[in-house]
């Protein structure tokens, strides 16, 4: 079906007409062939807002300002907020309602909502802010108010489900994941042949578009924490609802199958977001376990302490009370209990154990690497221990015994993982890029993404100048890291 050259409308089925009629005969009255007491009939061009008064595109930008003004002056020092790059603690984001995964799939499912409307810092929102009011103000000409609201929301909270998804322990902010979503809905609406604009509006409208996407595509290469997640899945479920709206539901006044549309895309959403909590629900299990055990780590050590003085030959007790010091970063007091443990129980594998990670962490790789020969003379199949003396050899320089530990422990168990990082910085310490490589991809593989892998890896990629690959790894740690949108 043609278009009219001049005010877009569609025409008529096999029209070989190049203006509607509408234009004929406004064409005529302007050159004087139409009677005065003739009257052309009102006909709103399709890319004229028909609600007035305020638009809902100002509202969601108002929101986005006040909350944005709401927490620079919750953060106590206003006046640092003047200069663009000063970005909010991310403690007063989460308060604030910032969408982390451990948080969101565990009940707190308002932050899928609460999260488009924060920002980092007055560089962001400024960026989205520009461009919500180029991509919402034409959005909401073309679907109406009620859909765009709808389609603002819908993408907004796949966004969030995506980046929960993908990071579920980093925090994430900002509404270009819904803004993307209205990208996609309008790519999916003039693709699908939905509406009818002048042709120099729809240059106007892909120009925008494109440079939307390409400096965010831009922006998020170059500077580290941009939360690509959230942008794909924005864009990606902005695509499939203008596609729907567009094929199902393209009339404004057939509401219900507009509702139709809506509610279906409502129902996806909710059995996305089961399948998400579904296949991240072991990590974010460990991530609350530890966060649980940072939270009660102050009652625990003061029950443990009573206890301890109530019973000075509970080797038990004196284990717990030691681990909860170590949990709480308080290595000296750990480091106490865990002698007085093994006084008690000489044999104990466990204490000996936490005792040498304890050193360890104090950057004690001497008396550390003692307690886990101690350990591999009682228990010669320990990888746990071979790794330890590893990382305590490492630690001293000592890089090809390390290795040895290191290559003794994935002998022992091929599948235990963390030998495989600290043995990849051993082999580049000692320069052979190949072996550390081979390391740093088995620690993905046994481990998971992790950003620090990726990191070390990025470097011996760099140092054997495959500078490509090196590239790639560190996008991909930036990736994993704390994101913003």
């Amino acid at each position: 079906m043609a278009n009219c050259a001049q005010c877009g409308r569609k025409l008529p089925s096999f029209s070989f007409k190049k203006i509607c009629a509408w234009c004929v005969q406004h064409e005529a009255e302007q050159r004087g062939e139409v009677a005065e007491d003739a009257r052309q009939r009102v006909m709103l061009a399709p890319w004229v807002r028909r609600e007035s008064g305020i638009s809902l595109t100002q509202v969601i930008f108002g929101a986005n300002a006040a909350v944005f003004l709401g927490m620079v002056l919750a953060s106590g020092d206003p006046a640092s907020f003047a200069n663009p790059l000063q970005e909010f603690p991310v403690p007063l984001m989460v308060h604030w309602g910032a969408n982390v995964g451990v948080y969101t799939f565990t009940g707190e499912w308002w932050r899928l909502l609460t999260y488009m409307f924060l920002h980092g810092g007055l560089l962001h929102i400024a960026f989205n802010m520009w461009c919500l009011w180029d991509l919402g103000q034409l959005c909401e000409t073309l679907y109406g108010r009620w859909t765009y609201f709808c389609i603002y929301l819908i993408t907004g909270v796949a966004a969030g489900l995506a980046s929960a998804g993908w990071h579920p322990g980093a925090p994430s902010v900002g509404a270009s994941g819904a803004i993307f979503g209205l990208a996609g809905a309008l790519v999916a609406s003039f693709a699908l042949g939905e509406f009818s604009m002048p042709s120099m509006a729809i240059r106007s409208v892909l120009k925008s578009l494109l440079f939307f996407i390409g400096f965010n595509v831009l922006f998020g290469g170059i500077i580290s924490g941009t939360d690509n997640a959230a942008h794909i899945g924005g864009l990606v479920s902005g695509l499939v609802l203008g596609a729907l709206i567009a094929r199902v539901a393209p009339d404004h006044d057939n509401l219900p199958r507009r509702v139709g549309v809506l509610l279906f895309a409502f129902a996806l959403l909710a059995g996305c977001g089961w399948k998400v909590w579904q296949w991240r629900a072991p990590q974010i299990h460990a991530l609350l376990r530890e966060a649980d055990a940072g939270t009660h780590a102050e009652r625990i050590v003061n029950e443990l302490q009573q206890k301890v003085s109530e019973s000075p030959d509970d080797a038990s007790a004196h284990y717990a009370l030691a681990h909860a010091y170590f949990v709480k970063q308080q290595f000296p007091e750990g480091e106490k209990e865990l002698e007085k443990v093994l006084q008690l129980q000489p044999e104990n594998l466990q204490a000996r154990m936490l005792l040498a990670n304890i050193l360890l962490a104090q950057g004690q790789a001497q008396a550390a690497s003692e307690h886990f020969k101690k350990l591999i003379e009682q228990d010669p199949d320990n990888a746990k221990a071979h790794t330890g003396l590893g990382i305590s050899l490492a630690a001293s320089h000592q890089d090809a015994a390390a290795i040895e530990e290191f290559q003794a422990a994935v002998k022992i168990d091929p599948e235990y993982g963390k030998a495989y990082y600290p043995m990849g910085i051993s082999y580049a310490n000692l320069k052979k890029y190949d072996d550390a490589i081979s390391a740093f991809l088995n620690a993905r593989l046994r481990n998971g993404d992790d950003a620090q892998v990726e990191t070390a890896l990025a470097d011996v990629y760099q140092a054997k100048g495959m500078t490509n690959d090196a590239e790639m790894a560190r996008k991909r740690a930036d990736q994993l890291r704390g994101p913003t949108e």
